[in-house]
């Protein structure tokens, strides 16, 4: 593989995912496929008339490498689901999953374990920490699983100690430490062998909200430091909105919209999506980009140039040109114009309101 195809392939692919449970799942999965001709929801229905649960039906997308991708839906939804198939925890009872071009779904566990052990990291609801263990050993833990040194997986576990915000508590044991301390040990943990992809599922839930949004912050410092390729599973529509650049909703074992945030928020495909976002404050999530004009006028910095940008929310840009009464240009990181936005577009767009 030249480097260019490797730079476009993703980091996972899915393709028409389907975890079932039951008796026999993988004959009755096939069976149901062929007798409905490949129609997902066909099939689904069938499978349920005899008795299974197609907890994940027909699931396709991509997760791009360096991209934080967020699956949520309400319980039952098929969310952790998914992300226990793709790192083989659960056996996918049909479809394709590749990471990084692999196929894990023919690996034998021998690899699965190496994988595990040196590309992918994992982080549950449930921290899993070792109460015997500080803080140190228990970040070093998957170090000494690999057979590292004590003197370098010391080094390690530092490191990542200390990018967690817990510099100065590597000596403390879990039931010394806050419910927030203690999930940031098992991010510490989880990051110490450096995995190329991460799974986070649903992370923060079980804490205070004051606490979670804290964290909240801190992932996204990590994120914005480390890129890595991340399928963060969560039921909350606002932490989806404030970490994800792409969300894939699921109802029912169905992937029925992804989208960036701002798609999410401003284009919903159905009303469970629209319930969803339907208490969102649109203005502080939806971006300029989604909102500007075309135009083939070349605008220049004037002396009353505001200075928006594309990847502005729209609360932002109104606060930012509500004194100006004319078309604005809206520039990129680079400093190309990508467009125009009118001070009453961005107004109009935060008084939109769902029929």
């Amino acid at each position: 593989m030249n480097n260019e195809t490797a730079s476009k392939q993703p980091a996972i692919r899915c393709r028409g995912v389907w975890q079932v449970f039951g008796a026999n799942p993988k004959q009755k999965l096939a069976n149901a496929l062929s007798v409905s001709n490949g129609d997902p929801d066909a099939a689904a229905k069938i499978l349920c008339d005899d008795g299974m649960i197609p907890a994940v039906q027909d699931a396709t997308f991509d997760v791009h490498k360096g991209e934080l991708f967020v699956v949520m839906g309400l319980s039952g939804s098929g969310k952790s689901t998914i992300v226990r198939g793709i790192s083989r925890l659960l056996d996918a009872t049909g479809g394709e999953i590749d990471i990084d071009g692999e196929n894990v779904l023919a690996a034998s566990k021998a690899r699965m374990t190496e994988l595990r052990r040196r590309k992918l990291g994992m982080v549950f609801q449930h921290f899993g920490l070792f109460p015997h263990m500080t803080v140190t050993e228990n970040v070093a833990f998957p170090l000494k699983m690999q057979g590292q040194g004590k003197k370098e997986r010391t080094a390690r576990a530092m490191e990542v100690i200390e990018l967690v915000g817990l510099k100065g508590r590597e000596k403390s044991f879990p039931r010394e430490m806050s419910g927030g301390q203690r999930q940031r040990v098992g991010i510490a943990r989880s990051l110490a062998v450096n995995p190329d992809i991460w799974f986070l599922d649903e992370p923060f839930s079980a804490l205070d909200p004051l606490i979670r949004r804290q964290l909240q912050d801190e992932f996204i410092n990590i994120q914005a430091t480390l890129k890595k390729s991340i399928v963060f599973i969560t039921h909350d529509i606002t932490e989806a909105l404030k970490i994800a650049d792409r969300i894939a909703i699921m109802r029912d074992g169905k992937i029925v919209q992804i989208g960036t945030p701002t798609e999410i928020v401003l284009n919903p495909v159905d009303d469970y999506v629209r319930e969803f976002s339907k208490d969102v404050a649109k203005g502080r999530h939806a971006r300029l980009r989604s909102v500007i004009r075309n135009t083939d006028d070349k605008l220049v910095k004037g002396p009353d140039d505001p200075g928006l940008r594309e990847d502005m929310t729209l609360e932002e840009a109104l606060a930012a040109c509500m004194s100006l009464y004319e078309p604005v240009p809206v520039w990129a990181k680079d400093g190309t114009m990508k467009g125009v936005i009118h001070p009453g577009d961005l107004a109009a767009a935060l008084q939109v309101e769902e029929s």
